[in-house]
């Protein structure tokens, strides 16, 4: 069988992947000379964490174990299952946690409460005052900014992978088959479009009502901290944004701890993790209103500035890179993607919204069941 994937996000590339482990070939086609969207500018977790229980829990779980398998022959994913730590600073983000690791699922996530002396041990780096953190074992974290490429560096390898960069596919032509604004006809035994937040031009005409939405986010990234941030960190504002959450506990403390006006018009959280060269991305928000600015708004990074440092306890090292990225999400947050069928053995795979890093093998590996490669 021939596969052709066009998009080499994140997404894309887990297709292809799982195209080319099970025997057949692939023609990979990206409109930049290399991914350069939201699969690139991203945490890099792998976030079992607050995923919502049932399908987008299972697709999580599922996706975390195909990581570690991949990393084992990717090397260059710079996999590490290094967990993570929600932290707590008062008594309603500890009622928060307490729910968390009394629902059913609690084991599946790999959920703990820790004392403030527990997470010191855990993770010596947290030097501010703190009532405990919630841990999970699950979490993990992969290299975003370099990740796809080595994965396309082991795919090559296959004799059975060729990338082509730079090539925006432009139309359907005839059974499974696309042509490329170079003029160049690529056919297959099935198509799969993975072209993540780019949802005009031909996707627009294949899936006209396509129910999904754009959000913009914005981030940044320290310089080397000097020293071992050993898990991935969060602070309880994740637990107003991720739904496994959801609950009275979590109602009372949005009715009892507001948020600051510039996290709460942000709709902001914050998530911290340590990148291999040492250095810290720090993130993020969330806006849904398009048209998006073309600029980053400085306020939201003072804030995650002012949280970070009061975790550390300590001043964040200088702030190398700051910037914007767009992701696409289903308009029903339910939902883990979107899949369409949009022509005779042409698919449609988009939406994942910020699960996409988390999900991708889980949600390739699915559609290669569902299309019997």
């Amino acid at each position: 069988m021939r596969v052709i994937v066009v998009g080499a996000g994140v997404l894309g590339t887990m297709h292809a992947w799982q195209a080319v482990q099970r025997g057949h070939e692939v023609v990979h086609i990206e409109r930049e000379r290399e991914a350069r969207g939201a699969s690139v500018r991203n945490f890099g977790l792998i976030w079992v964490s607050g995923r919502a229980a049932g399908a987008e829990l299972e697709t999580a779980l599922r996706a975390r174990t195909l990581w570690a398998e991949i990393a084992t022959a990717v090397p260059g994913l710079g996999f590490r299952a290094n967990g993570s730590l929600t932290t707590l600073t008062t008594e309603a983000e500890l009622a928060v946690a307490r729910a968390a690791l009394a629902a059913p699922d609690a084991d599946a996530r790999g959920f703990r409460l820790l004392t403030p002396a527990e997470v010191r041990a855990a993770n010596p780096a947290l030097r501010g005052e703190l009532l405990g953190a919630l841990a999970c074992d699950r979490d993990a974290a992969v290299e975003p900014r370099t990740a796809q490429r080595a994965l396309k560096d082991a795919l090559r390898l296959s004799g059975r992978y060729t990338f082509l960069g730079g090539r925006e596919v432009r139309e359907i032509v005839g059974d499974r088959a696309v042509r490329d604004d170079h003029g160049e006809v690529h056919s297959g035994d099935a198509v799969v479009l993975c072209t993540g937040a780019w949802l005009g031009g031909l996707v627009r005409e294949l899936a006209p009502t396509l129910p999904v939405r754009r959000v913009r986010l914005q981030m940044m990234q320290t310089a080397p901290l000097g020293e071992e941030l050993t898990t991935s960190v969060a602070d309880a504002d994740s637990f107003r944004y991720y739904p496994a959450y959801s609950g009275t506990a979590l109602e009372a403390m949005a009715v009892g701890q507001a948020q600051p006006p510039v996290a709460a018009e942000h709709k902001m959280q914050l998530l911290m993790v340590q990148r291999a060269d040492g250095g810290l991305t720090i993130g993020d928000t969330h806006e849904y209103a398009e048209p998006f600015a073309f600029d980053v708004d400085e306020a939201p990074y003072e804030h995650l500035t002012t949280v970070a440092e009061s975790l550390l306890g300590r001043p964040l090292p200088q702030i190398r890179r700051r910037w914007a990225g767009v992701y696409a999400q289903c308009v029903d947050t339910t939902r883990v993607v979107h899949r369409e069928q949009v022509r005779d053995g042409v698919w449609l795979v988009t939406g994942p919204g910020g699960r996409g890093m988390t999900c991708s093998p889980a949600i390739a590996e699915t559609t290669a069941n569902e299309l019997g490669w």
